[in-house]
């Protein structure tokens, strides 16, 4: 393995991470910060908006996890390096999205 696949899956978990809220959001039908409103990442976007952002985030994370080296579940360095990126990741969307909703 390259050490640019792992900074990949690294990536491709953060991407991960970030479509679960926009799509859960937007699937229940709930308006959601996303980098398209005004003023990106602080105002609403329609639901319609947040599907599309979460289904790219989830297409960018295939292309960086499933098409780049051989991505192996049952490798735990594999597992350990897309898990680092979701939790870094999860970290920072829980402190940003808080100050909104109530959780600081």
């Amino acid at each position: 393995m390259r050490w640019y696949h792992y900074v990949a899956y690294f990536f491709g978990g953060a991407f991960l991470a970030n479509c679960l809220p926009h799509l859960g959001n937007g699937i229940s039908g709930h308006a959601f910060q996303s980098p398209f409103a005004t003023p990106p990442g602080q105002g609403l976007s329609s639901a319609t908006v947040n599907v599309l952002w979460g289904l790219f985030n989830l297409a960018v994370a295939y292309l960086l996890v499933c098409r780049v080296g051989s991505f192996n579940l049952r490798n735990t360095r594999h597992m350990l390096v897309l898990g680092a990126g979701i939790l870094l990741m999860s970290l920072m969307l829980a402190r940003a999205f808080a100050r909104f909703h109530g959780g600081m």
